[in-house]
């Protein structure tokens, strides 16, 4: 299967970065997606949320379990889209000098996505570049402070 692999250090300690990141209100924040799910967390086992984001000019809806959960140094989720794709994102943090090294890795298979010749590598692309810029996206909030309420969406 395909995976996108992202990894950024941010300026911040590895507890605050795991908390941010695995909390569902302040996913729209930094990815480009709207969640639902436990608002004050996302970090336990067995615990749901769902994403809707848009990729290609399709609306998809993709529902996550946590499958695995390891304070403040690892998180997997595995979902499984409408449209019968899969995929599983896993964050690994490690502490660095100066804060956290945040690795982000996707692994998916979303066939519908790939109907045409050249869909799946263009779709891939977007993929990665969506993904980097959430990264940036994350580490400029992170470290300067600029995380917004629960209850706010991310303006494309």
């Amino acid at each position: 299967m395909p995976s996108i692999r992202t990894a950024i250090s941010i300026g911040q300690p590895i507890d605050r970065v795991f908390e941010f990141v695995t909390t569902v209100s302040h996913c729209p924040q930094w990815s480009r997606s709207l969640w639902r799910g436990p608002s004050e967390h996302l970090h336990r086992v067995g615990e749901h949320a769902t994403e809707e984001f848009s990729l290609g000019g399709r609306r998809e809806r993709i529902r996550w379990i946590v499958r695995e959960s390891s304070p403040p140094r690892r998180w997997v989720i595995s979902g499984k889209a409408d449209d019968g794709g899969t995929a599983t994102i896993s964050y690994t943090l490690t502490p660095e000098s100066q804060g956290t090294r945040f690795k982000r890795e996707l692994v998916y298979h979303i066939p519908a996505l790939f109907v045409e010749p050249g869909d799946f590598l263009s779709s891939h692309n977007r993929l990665q570049a969506e993904s980097a810029e959430s990264l940036r996206r994350l580490k400029r909030m992170l470290e300067d402070g600029a995380v917004e309420g629960g209850d706010e969406v991310f303006n494309r």
